[in-house]
């Protein structure tokens, strides 16, 4: 290897190590004037070792099925079953009688009423 190909080489290696502690600090300008940030307090992976955040099941909520029931004609609500696919609301029409309606709980489309 050649002298001046080495210089090269280590002074890369040199500048690469220079720059690195500057890298995991930033500047934040504020009401209180300019502050360095450690990296502790920003970036993508800040709070990676966090769980994530618990959800609850994807599609409509049962609050939204209700109010899809009550748009069929339910008045009064006696029971709300979650399933896999469906929600089940059981209640009763303005007249009294007994009815069941069926939702999607992905989509929010009605499958059923009676």
């Amino acid at each position: 290897m050649s002298k001046p190909l080495r210089f090269s080489l280590a002074l890369a290696a040199t500048l690469l190590a220079a720059t690195a502690p500057a890298l995991s600090q930033t500047l934040e300008f504020g009401p209180n004037g300019l502050q360095i940030v450690p990296n502790d307090r920003r970036g993508p992976d800040y709070g990676y070792d966090r769980p994530p955040e618990r959800r609850g099941p994807p599609g409509i909520s049962e609050r939204q099925a209700v109010r899809i029931a009550r748009s069929e004609g339910m008045r009064e609500i006696d029971d709300v079953f979650r399933q896999r696919r469906t929600i089940r609301i059981e209640g009763a029409d303005r007249r009294g009688d007994d009815m069941t309606v069926i939702i999607d709980a992905r989509t929010g489309d009605v499958i059923d009423v009676h």
